[in-house]
């Protein structure tokens, strides 16, 4: 089977409207993580390149027309670009697949979801929506309008390139935002092909722009004074330094960050569908997902029934090449990736734990050199346990066991993280308590890694700040203004706020000449 494209691509920027492909500068080999072969290389974007696309944003939202375009008009376009996402989708697919080294079952369903995610943040740009007050008299109202933050610079990490994007570029788009991209290095292909269907379906030139480059073209997205927001996915310890470079002009920012969710079991739950989601949860997008469930908190009324069942259907999977449409788990991203997913596996019994299934490096055959390694479970995992406590980011699943609820609850929550958790039990009285003790952004009930667009997306503690999706998402791209507008006239003097009036320290106010 051939797994990649005989001749490597060569990747540059989208800057005003235009691809950017010098060949004089440094580039970035991209190694196909099924086989690696190279399949693609990246510009090293500069700073220089920053400050072009940047100043094109800039100059777009000061002086173009689409932050003051109808929202019909936006809606129309974003629906355009959804369609063309459609009519490319194989294609896209492909590119994730084969840099990312997910299966291209899973890439084809993020391109779908992708398109999805064009057309509700279409439906938003129809409905911006204001407030008006008129409790201060009948002379005075009050409007709260929501207007485009300004230029938006949008991060993009590997593991759902086409997605995340979709997540983060419509809405930005949608609410009159201009916008600076930058995808990861070792996924920037479909990044740049829905720029180019961006320009096809009629965004004006400079809305959207994209550097590529590795973390320092990132870096220097964050620190651009021009730029007005950041929205960044990726590793709490890079958010921590997006979080240190936007105090300059101090930026907004959303930030969605990493995760170590847990699959909490309750012996009264349908364990069969447990199982398969427990399965699906941590092995999913080969378990590099920010909301995979690798920590499965169980009790002990029925764990040792539930982890033979969960062990079964793990052993049963296909590791395979991420262009076989047999494959349920594809290749890592990257070798040092591996070698950190497989360090939690080689050091479990350090710390008291045992591998119950998998945890092998997959070489030769058909795995050759690319970057495998087979479904693994863990067992008897403490609390204290680095595999319990750090992102492993892999298709790792730790096993612990609890007697009661609270136990459940202070197990979960017990960690750094609270992006997502998956609560399964038949008693709703269980899932809702247990739901709402959650210190989580999102909780699963008797379901997991399962949503629509309507639903914001963030997490609480390390897991990062802001949303994404949903009406929270598309706001998290404008700006709130209050206007005060009395339209009777005045005599004598100005009103004292009620909420001052109470204050004896309040001074009298008289208008100015």
């Amino acid at each position: 089977m051939t797994n990649t494209l005989t001749q490597p691509r060569l990747i540059g920027h989208f800057i005003q409207g235009n691809n950017v492909q010098e060949t004089q500068v440094e580039t970035l080999d991209r190694r196909a993580p099924g086989t690696d072969e190279v399949v693609s290389r990246v510009l090293r974007g500069t700073e220089h390149d920053v400050d072009q696309a940047v100043s094109a944003a800039r100059n777009a939202f000061d002086g173009g027309t689409w932050q003051h375009a109808t929202g019909m008009e936006r809606y129309k376009l974003l629906n355009r670009v959804a369609d063309l996402i459609d009519r490319d989708a194989a294609h896209l697919a492909r590119l994730d697949a084969e840099e990312s080294g997910k299966p291209i079952v899973l890439a084809e369903g993020d391109i779908a979801g992708a398109a999805g995610l064009w057309r509700y943040a279409a439906s938003l740009a129809l409905n911006i929506q204001g407030k008006s007050f008129t409790s201060n008299g009948p002379d005075f109202t009050g409007l709260v309008l929501r207007e485009p933050i300004g230029v938006a610079g949008l991060i993009i990490p590997w593991n759902f390139p086409a997605l995340i994007l979709s997540q983060k570029l419509p809405f930005a788009l949608a609410a009159g935002c201009t916008a600076v991209v930058k995808p990861s290095e070792f996924t920037s292909s479909t990044a740049l092909e829905i720029a180019r269907l961006t320009a096809e379906a009629g965004l004006p030139e400079g809305v959207l722009n994209v550097v590529v480059g590795d973390g320092s073209t990132g870096g220097a997205i964050s620190e651009h004074r021009d730029v007005d927001m950041v929205s960044f996915t990726g590793s709490t310890a890079t958010g921590r330094k997006v979080v240190a470079a936007s105090a300059g002009n101090m930026k907004k920012l959303s930030l969605e960050l990493g995760g170590k969710a847990a699959n909490i079991v309750f012996a009264d739950a349908d364990l069969e569908d447990a199982a398969a989601g427990v399965v699906f949860g941590v092995n999913f997008n080969n378990g590099e997902c920010c909301v995979s469930q690798p920590r499965l908190l169980v009790q002990e009324d029925v764990a040792d029934e539930f982890i033979a069942e969960v062990a079964k259907r793990t052993a049963q999977l296909k590791v395979g090449q991420p262009l076989d449409r047999a494959s349920d788990v594809g290749a890592l991203i990257h070798s040092g990736h591996l070698d950190h997913v497989a360090s939690f596996v080689e050091g479990a019994s350090r710390h008291g734990g045992e591998v119950i299934t998998g945890g092998e490096r997959l070489t030769g055959g058909e795995y050759g050199n690319g970057q495998f390694i087979a479904p693994t479970i863990i067992g008897n995992v403490t609390a204290q346990a680095p595999a319990f406590q750090d992102e492993i980011f892999g298709p790792v699943l730790t096993v612990t066991k609890f007697k009661t609820q609270a136990e459940a609850i202070s197990l979960a929550n017990s960690v750094e993280y609270g992006l997502a958790n998956s609560v399964w039990s038949k008693n709703t009285d269980t899932l809702l308590d247990t739901a709402k003790a959650l210190r989580s952004g999102t909780v699963y009930a008797n379901t997991t890694i399962d949503g629509i667009p309507q639903m914001p997306f963030g997490g609480y503690k390390a897991s990062g700040v802001g949303r994404e999706m949903g009406e929270a998402g598309f706001e998290e791209f404008t700006e709130v203004k209050s206007v005060n507008i009395r339209t009777g006239k005045r005599a004598g003097t100005f009103p004292i706020p009620a909420s001052l009036a109470a204050s004896a320290e309040v001074p009298e106010l008289t208008p100015r000449d």
